[in-house]
């Protein structure tokens, strides 16, 4: 990494901030203090001129944002579904980041098009329109298939988006450094695995190979959600730079006045977005982790569409079942089951206090279920729980961050449609039926059907095991001499209860 070319980025991007005038701006939208303000004048002077001049037709802070690049994109987009944090006007400025970014020229789409499909544009489609959404790594085309006749949303990444994201991630793995370095408390953040994360997953997004596939698997698992839709994709007409699924018809979720106007309940949208998130992350252990307005429609019908599955989450079980017994545990303000969670999946060290933790998260719980809908916020939470946690030496669980960062967006998108929305009630059934379905009698005999199956997959292989256990115990010293007693010793009783759990697991799998 290129110690002086990000320092010089990161200067540069307090410069571009000062230079558009987004530094006021969000000084204003966080209510700063004086000596904040003062301090953020002084040191942004200076460098005004090194920052970006970007478009002046933006406001400002969109302005210094584009000018940044992607990545600032990429987190410009968070804030926009979080009028509740930066104010309704801010976030409404950020919304355009979402899909009204300046697209690139058509005919370079088309280029890259028969680039990667080995085909002409005009043999492929009988119609190609021009830009109608274009984001921070891709815009999108609408088009007919000739050969199917059938309307379809063509994606085509932004040409030299791969060096833009490498330059703007190289300097936030500097920056992180530094935050360690000057700052050794903060490295229980583990500031660089969480860039490495964000690195992982915008790498992952460039590649429209990976996002088609994530779009199927992600379709079989909510084919049975009621009022939910996912544009299917074309893998023949898919590639690393392109990808064509079907065409999604409906209203923007963003635009609640026009989903009125149209007869929707935003209400019971709302609940609907929160409680299909909760399902997919819970049941599923596979989420759409980018559920901001830009990425999701209504139908004429009233279902929900996602599409843009760039960026999805992935929770393995037992994490689930952890997250699961969490909010279940605040649902329930049942702050001793939050903490013996805690401390049970290793998330807080065993030398704490378990008590005390329980008393601080009810410190953290009380006032939230206390104060009115309006004010009860899953990003709250999640903020207190941080101070919480790191007074007892919580260290950063980078596999939850998607999930918990997926969870404030899925928030503020709710928030938008129904600034009254109770996020608790509306995760309550969801996670509540997880719950009863996932840990208790039913779930622990498919956990033991699991075992036995694994086990029986192994059983070829079991009268190796006990010949060889036998010879070891027969022959120690030369076991010894050929490093056999490396492996662990088996004792005779755990070979028996795998070869009964064996013939069990082959009877369940038959």
């Amino acid at each position: 990494m290129r110690g002086p070319h990000n320092i010089l980025r990161l200067i540069r991007t307090g410069a571009t901030f000062e230079r558009t005038g987004a530094m006021a701006a969000v000084l204003d939208a966080v209510d700063a203090p004086m000596r904040l303000r003062l301090a953020a004048r002084v040191m942004g002077w200076p460098f005004r001129w090194l920052g970006y001049k970007g478009d002046p037709t933006l406001p400002p802070i969109t302005r210094a944002i584009t000018a940044l690049g992607p990545a600032y994109i990429k987190f410009g987009q968070i804030l926009s579904t979080r009028a509740d944090v930066v104010g309704p006007e801010l976030a409404g400025q950020l919304r355009m980041l979402q899909d009204r970014l300046p697209p690139f020229p058509t005919d370079i789409a088309k280029a890259v098009i028969e680039a990667d499909l080995r085909a002409p544009v005009d043999e492929l489609f009988s119609e190609f329109s021009e830009p109608v959404a274009a984001a921070s790594i891709a815009q999108v085309h609408r088009a007919r298939v000739r050969e199917t006749g059938r309307e379809v949303a063509v994606k085509v990444v932004r040409p030299g988006i791969g060096p833009a994201f490498k330059r703007d991630i190289d300097a936030f793995h500097f920056g992180a450094r530094m935050v360690e370095m000057l700052s050794p408390g903060a490295r229980r953040l583990r500031p660089r695995d969480v860039v490495s994360h964000f690195e992982q997953t915008v790498t992952g997004e460039q590649d429209l190979r990976l996002e088609a596939a994530a779009a199927s698997e992600f379709s079989e698992n909510t084919a049975r959600d009621a009022g939910f839709q996912v544009p299917l994709p074309h893998f023949a007409l898919c590639s690393r730079r392109v990808l064509t699924a079907d065409w999604a018809e409906g209203l923007p979720m963003g635009d609640r006045e026009a989903l009125i106007a149209a007869g929707h309940d935003t209400t019971d949208l709302a609940r609907r977005v929160i409680q299909l998130f909760l399902s997919h992350a819970l049941r599923d252990g596979f989420f759409h982790a980018d559920m901001h307005h830009g990425n999701l429609k209504v139908a004429a019908n009233g279902d929900v569409i996602a599409y843009d599955f760039g960026i999805m989450g992935e929770i393995d079980e037992y994490t689930r079942r952890v997250y699961a017994q969490i909010l279940y545990g605040f649902i329930q303000r049942d702050y001793r089951l939050v903490a013996r969670v805690h401390f049970e999946a290793g998330y807080v060290p065993r030398d704490r206090d378990e008590a005390a933790f329980a008393r601080a998260l009810r410190a953290v719980g009380e006032p939230i279920f206390g104060a009115d809908a309006s004010r009860i916020s899953m990003g709250n939470l999640l903020s207190y729980l941080f101070e919480v946690t790191e007074r007892f030496g919580m260290p950063t669980r980078t596999e939850l961050i998607l999930l918990q960062r997926t969870m404030v967006v899925v928030e503020g998108v709710a928030r938008s449609l129904d600034p009254q929305l109770n996020i608790w009630d509306a995760a309550k059934p969801v996670v509540s039926d997880y719950i009863k379905a996932g840990i208790g009698p039913k779930a622990a005999a498919h956990d033991l059907a699991q075992i036995a199956q694994t086990v029986g997959r192994y059983g070829p292989l079991l009268p190796r095991i006990i010949e060889r256990m036998l010879w070891e115990r027969a022959h120690p010293e030369e076991a010894r001499l050929t490093l056999i007693q490396t492996r662990p010793a088996v004792p005779l009783w755990l070979v028996a209860v795998l070869a009964l759990a064996a013939g069990a697991g082959i009877g369940l799998s038959l």
